[in-house]
């Protein structure tokens, strides 16, 4: 049974190395700065498949609330933490008959599954920002964000399912990359408004693979809009 998903480019993977890097080099020199900011980020959420048999169908809005945490090791480099509640959802259509864990009825071909899910996000990352230009700072985030699911609903309109718990049929943990780029506006000494756009998309399959379901991985990707204040 697969879980995984194919690695991201090699782009995706060098960057993520280089977190590590750059992070364990420059502790050494550290002079510790602490900073700290709260975000609601509206988000688009979608899937894809490995598979013909299942594919997306069409996409859901989100949400992802939470605090970021920055410890800074140099002006403009600093390691980023923080604690995430993010509320997504996706599509899946099969061209099989599926059956599922949270119903009885079989599902038909062509019928849309629609997931709604809930995760709790601990995201770990290496922010570099430019120096002040003005009143702006522009900044990137490269990251991983291991995942723990806590809540999971299921649609299936057609069989008049609205909201079933679906817990089952997803699996409790996963993993992602996120990449977030954008900009900061000061307001005053340390704090300042933030706007950016970040991108996530999961390692490791969101659905399992109950008795006859076909052997897919579905992976859940998030673009979204960073909207926040900075402490």
């Amino acid at each position: 049974m697969r879980i995984f998903k194919a690695l991201p480019d090699r782009a995706v993977t060098i960057s993520l190395a280089l977190i590590f890097v750059i992070f364990s080099r420059g502790v050494s020199n550290a002079q510790p700065r602490i900073g700290f900011g709260v975000h609601i980020d509206p988000a688009v959420c979608w899937f894809t498949s490995d598979i013909k048999k299942v594919s997306n169908e069409g996409s859901r809005p989100g949400f992802n609330f939470g605090l970021t945490f920055n410890r800074y090791f140099t002006e403009n480099y600093s390691f980023s933490t923080g604690l995430s509640l993010i509320q997504a959802g996706g599509r899946l259509v099969g061209q099989d008959t599926a059956h599922l864990d949270f119903t009885s009825s079989p599902v038909n071909p062509g019928i849309p599954v629609v997931y709604k899910i809930k995760y709790l996000a601990f995201p770990v990352g290496l922010k570099l920002q430019t120096n002040q230009i003005g009143y702006f700072t522009y900044f990137t985030d490269l990251g991983i964000d291991p995942k723990i699911v806590v809540g999971g609903k299921a649609d299936v309109k057609p069989l008049g399912i609205s909201d079933e718990n679906a817990r089952n049929e997803l699996r409790m943990f996963n993993l992602s990359y996120h990449i977030t780029a954008g900009a900061e506006y000061s307001l005053g000494g340390t704090t300042a408004l933030v706007l950016g756009l970040s991108f996530e998309n999961n390692f490791m399959d969101v659905t399992k693979d109950i008795g006859d379901q076909p052997g897919d991985i579905i992976s859940h990707k998030i673009l979204s809009i960073r909207m926040g204040v900075n402490f």
